[in-house]
């Protein structure tokens, strides 16, 4: 089981089926928050889908794919943060995240990420991790930045959101640049 202290009032820890029920009450709370950036909101309609969600990741896990974490704060589940998947080939991840709209502003989702880039450069051994995020999100984008990823460019009708194509900017960072911070 994955877990990861990201400082005295928070941690990460994998996502189980019994989180189904705090996870669909963020999604829940925030869904206009998050249908912003997230094409996959209006499809949370019930906990069950929190638990087909869960149990994707825990396979996802178990398959050596990469993982969702939760992001605790304070006892209670904030967001999401994980590993879209990792090629092990060429030692390289993508990672995505979102935070409950109560959650914003409190330097959570830029400690979350700093402990999973972390993980995946030192533990995993992995050369190179990926953030995108859409053009428009300047919020998403501040995180990588404040973790000193190089932006790399920018991919033009990259993800179909609801009624739009959005175009994302594309961050890198390499093992080696980690370890210089």
């Amino acid at each position: 089981m994955f877990t990861y202290k990201i400082d005295e009032r928070s941690h990460l820890k994998l996502l189980e089926p019994r989180d189904a029920e705090a996870l669909f009450t963020l999604i829940q709370g925030s869904k206009e928050h998050l249908r912003t950036w997230l094409s996959w909101v209006n499809s949370t309609e019930q906990v069950k889908d929190s638990e087909a969600f869960i149990r994707s990741t825990m396979k996802q896990f178990g398959e050596n794919n990469g993982f969702q974490a939760g992001i605790w704060h304070e006892g209670h589940l904030a967001g999401v943060i994980g590993f879209h998947r990792i090629d092990w080939t060429n030692k390289l991840t993508t990672i995505g995240y979102w935070l409950g709209e109560d959650y914003q502003g409190l330097g959570l989702m830029t400690r979350a990420c700093e402990a999973i880039v972390d993980y995946a450069l030192t533990d995993l051994k992995l050369a190179r991790v990926e953030i995108r995020a859409a053009t428009e999100n300047k919020r998403s984008q501040a995180v990588p930045e404040r973790l000193g990823f190089v932006r790399e460019g920018e991919l033009r009708h990259s993800e179909w959101l609801y009624d739009r194509y959005v175009n994302h900017v594309v961050y890198g960072l390499l093992a080696e640049e980690w370890g210089r911070r």
